[in-house]
């Protein structure tokens, strides 16, 4: 039985990849009712719907119409095909992505965007208990729903429209995806000296710590900040064997140095 009784008639996620199952395991694990699992891969939507208790299918004229929510958490291209196959339910449905609009739920009744600000591994746990979840809603009754959804979660919820959201979410896909690229690079660059990424940890650790504790703009360090052109031409002798890697370390380090003389 839900912890309201806004949910008490189920919820259906719709997708099994790792922003879903790391959401539908923590509504689980606050009670929640999850009654079906919707997953175009039976295997995957399978596993997870085990995990919840719940009914699962690869068929979606199987899913439930009778729910009062529909979690919508597939790829972004996918998310208004989806959202237009419950256009006819009196639940909300929502979508879990930070880049999309409100708008592409449009034609349902009551929808929203409820998008946990975090990156997510199926295999490796989250504490959603410090992830910031981000609301957005199409009437003040499914925001207040959602709000009450999301504080049995975490308590960092916040109502952020849709366009404050994308500029966030491009935040985060600097501040996330770029970075661990540029430690898989690291990482392919430690193995070609035969070392080893490990090394390179405590440098990794300090490094985000600094930012969180100094602002990362106030935590810039390095040969680009000083324009130390030996080292710089030193390290792109190195990278010559590996012209990605040049095309990224020249344009970052210009990056670096024009942001740093406009401070």
């Amino acid at each position: 039985m839900s912890k309201n009784n806004a949910f008490d008639n189920g919820i259906v996620i719709l997708g099994a990849g790792n922003v879903a199952t790391h959401l539908a395991l923590a509504l689980f694990k606050s009670n929640y009712r999850i009654r079906f699992v919707f997953n175009r891969t039976i295997n995957s939507g399978k596993e997870l719907a085990l995990k919840l208790n719940a009914d699962y299918s690869d068929d979606f004229t199987k899913v439930p119409v009778d729910a009062d929510l529909y979690i919508i958490s597939v790829k972004d291209d996918a998310i208004e095909e989806v959202a237009n196959s419950l256009k006819k339910t009196n639940g909300i449905v929502i979508h879990t992505a930070g880049g999309i609009s409100l708008d592409v739920l449009k034609n349902c009744k009551n929808f929203g965007v409820f998008y946990p600000l975090q990156t997510f591994t199926k295999k490796r746990s989250v504490d959603l208990s410090e992830v910031p979840i981000l609301v957005e809603a199409n009437n003040e009754i499914t925001k207040n729903k959602l709000f009450q959804l999301a504080h049995h979660i975490t308590m960092n919820v916040f109502e952020i429209n849709s366009e404050k959201r994308k500029m966030i979410h491009l935040a985060a896909v600097f501040s996330c995806n770029f970075v661990n690229h540029m430690y898989t690079i690291g990482s392919q660059l430690m193995k070609n000296s035969e070392s080893s990424f490990d090394l390179l940890k405590p440098l990794v650790i300090e490094t985000v710590n600094k930012a969180i504790d100094m602002q990362p703009e106030n935590a810039q360090t390095g040969p680009a900040l000083r324009n130390d052109k030996k080292v710089m031409e030193n390290h792109l002798k190195l990278l010559s064997e590996y012209p990605e890697f040049e095309k990224i370390y020249r344009f970052v380090s210009d990056s670096i140095y024009s942001s740093q003389r406009k401070k």
